[in-house]
């Protein structure tokens, strides 16, 4: 538009003296500007109540901080010449020119001066100047050492870092690199390049020592903007995405859509009532057992859900399922009935597990998958080898003839409802019983991936959050959800498990944020009460629900919705596999 051309330098499109830069940047123009102009307004550093200037509209960034820490950003990027314009320009310098020369003289290896420089810079906690002046001797020692000047090294290590008092045992280490002839040179090959290195290192070590008004630490400007990014993603109630971009132009806010809240598929493969679903550890295979006395793998597809065995054998109900550690392998129980494994995939069962006069109750695996524990119907808890040889068991109130098994990931303990209104965690290791109490009964319990947190319904329709590391807790509880007549199941899920999905006997499934205990969701479909709930752990947009309506829904993102209609699912055709032995 006739004014200088775009590709010519900034700093040469308007010449500026100083005085007329310092009044731009309070809003000011080359002419006298109006007052109030909004130009004024916006730019213009405010006054705190200390007097110090502050930047920002909630007043509570100090100007000279702010300024810092930008200035030491650029260096650390690489930015030399505009960390020092920003300094220069500003007036405020990064470091003060005491703190200038100390670092000066580390970097050169000065280490006599840099000791006194140190004592000048502003330090006033004796212990402090001490651990510091201790790093900068050791540097000292180590150089001296390399040099094969072992004498003079012997001297600064008697007469300059032993009375220190600080850190003998790493004085006594020192000590050992002089009189051990294996002692290892510090630098090799390329001494000078590595050994600049190495001082880098040192003042690396000493700004995380000193006090950030002295030495702003490295990477401060990075910490504040991903803890504030940190901040908005927690805050985020609909968070639940890897690929969720967030970005330093906007705050971060997810919608609703990504909340698994669009079923996507219906499975009907089962005859009668859908007790019990659980997905792979691997998220390829969702597990289903029925009240029709069978159980069914399913393979998980992008494109959708397929029917990959459905196993036959059991002569009772089936009350739950259990995937091995590897995903190779699969348990089911029969209600007081025995337990099955079979192999995921051909689908042979591999053994039954059974104890002549009980039936079986509940079933889980050890970590490493070498073992197996099942709750019996006498209230025992036994644990088994793969081949069906018993190797323990713990009598008494273990079980009830209706409870969950978990065993936590490091296999110590053992979690199981011992009572109605108790859940027992043993730790068969330590010979140790611990006891979660509720005031109502407890109707079925879900374990957390990393095995701190215990998701427990109760029959007063309220799901309790327990921290189980260290000292038990009740963190959470959720409500929203019926439950009057029978078993309803929940589950953790999502991104990092951030959600908690529920059952209910209104036919809905409940999805609610698990820090918050806010309700999001109740997901419509269903016929009958939803008895169990399971969300991919590989996937956090695929949740599963189980019906007295005899169906599974598999539940997905809304933006799916047309993608999975327009491309067929793999084929829901039934592989029977006989379970006898």
């Amino acid at each position: 538009m006739g004014g200088v051309e775009d590709d010519e330098p900034a700093s040469k499109r308007m010449k500026l003296s100083s005085e007329e830069l310092r009044r731009l940047s309070n809003g000011s123009t080359i002419k006298e500007t109006v007052a109030g102009s909004p130009g004024d307004l916006m730019a213009r550093p405010l006054q705190s109540e200390g007097g110090e200037e502050v930047v920002g509209s909630k007043g509570v960034i100090k100007k000279v901080e702010f300024v810092r820490i930008i200035a030491k950003a650029l260096y650390s990027l690489g930015y030399i010449k505009s960390g020092a314009h920003l300094e220069e320009e500003s007036g405020i310098p990064l470091h003060s020119s005491v703190v200038n020369v100390f670092m000066r003289q580390i970097l050169e290896g000065n280490w006599d001066e840099s000791v006194v420089t140190l004592r000048n810079i502003g330090l006033t906690d004796e212990k402090t100047i001490k651990s510091a002046s201790f790093l900068i001797l050791e540097q000292k020692f180590l150089e001296l050492l390399d040099e094969e000047k072992v004498m003079d090294a012997l001297k600064t290590l008697r007469t300059e870092i032993s009375p220190l008092s600080v850190n003998n045992s790493r004085v006594r280490e020192l000590s050992s690199y002089i009189v051990s002839p294996s002692f290892c040179s510090v630098w090799s090959p390329k001494q000078d390049t590595l050994r600049a290195r190495s001082r880098s290192k040192l003042l690396e070590e000493l700004q995380k020592l000193l006090p950030p008004t002295i030495m702003i630490p490295e990477g401060r400007l990075e910490h504040l903007v991903e803890q504030a990014l940190v901040l908005q993603r927690d805050a985020c109630i609909f968070h639940n995405s890897l690929d969720k971009e967030m970005s330093l132009y906007t705050d971060h806010q997810c919608g609703r859509d990504q909340i698994p809240s669009q079923a996507l598929q219906i499975l009907q493969a089962h005859t009668d009532e859908v007790w019990f679903l659980k997905f792979s550890h691997n998220g390829k295979y969702l597990a289903s057992s029925s009240n029709d006395q069978s159980a069914i793998i399913w393979e998980v597809y992008e494109t959708g859900v397929s029917l990959k065995h459905k196993l036959s054998g059991h002569q009772k109900a089936l009350s739950s399922v259990s995937w091995s550690p590897d995903d190779h392998q699969l348990l089911t129980c029969g209600a007081e009935e025995v337990i099955r494994r079979w192999d995921v995939c051909s689908g042979e069962c591999l053994h039954v597990y059974e104890k002549t006069g009980f039936g079986m109750v509940s079933c889980g695996w050890s970590p490493d998958g070498t073992w197996i524990f099942s709750g019996l119907n006498d209230k025992s808890i036994c644990m088994w080898e793969l081949d069906g040889k018993e190797l323990e068991c713990w009598k008494g109130q273990r079980t009830l003839k209706i409870s969950d098994l978990e065993i936590t990931a490091d296999g110590k303990q053992i979690i199981s409802m011992c009572r109605e209104t108790e859940i027992l965690l043993l730790d068969r290791e330590a010979k140790v019983e611990r006891f979660i109490e509720e005031d109502q009964p407890i109707t079925s319990f879900s374990l957390s991936r990393d095995s701190r947190f215990l998701l427990v319904n109760l029959l007063n329709q309220e799901i309790h959050l327990w921290n189980i590391e260290g000292d038990l807790k009740l963190v959470s509880k959720y409500r929203g959800h019926k439950r009057t007549r029978f078993i309803i199941r929940s589950c953790f899920g999502g991104l990092d498990e951030a959600f908690i999905a529920s059952g209910s006997e209104d036919s809905l499934v409940y999805i609610w944020h698990r820090g918050t205990g806010e309700l999001i969701e109740s997901l419509p479909g269903h016929s009958g009460a939803v008895n169990c709930v399971s969300w991919n752990p590989a996937n956090p947009h695929m949740l599963a629900s189980a019906s007295d309506d005899r169906t599974i829904r598999i539940w997905g993102l809304n933006t799916l919705c047309t993608s999975a209609k327009q491309k067929e699912p793999h084929s829901n055709g039934i592989h029977y596999c006989n379970g006898g032995t």
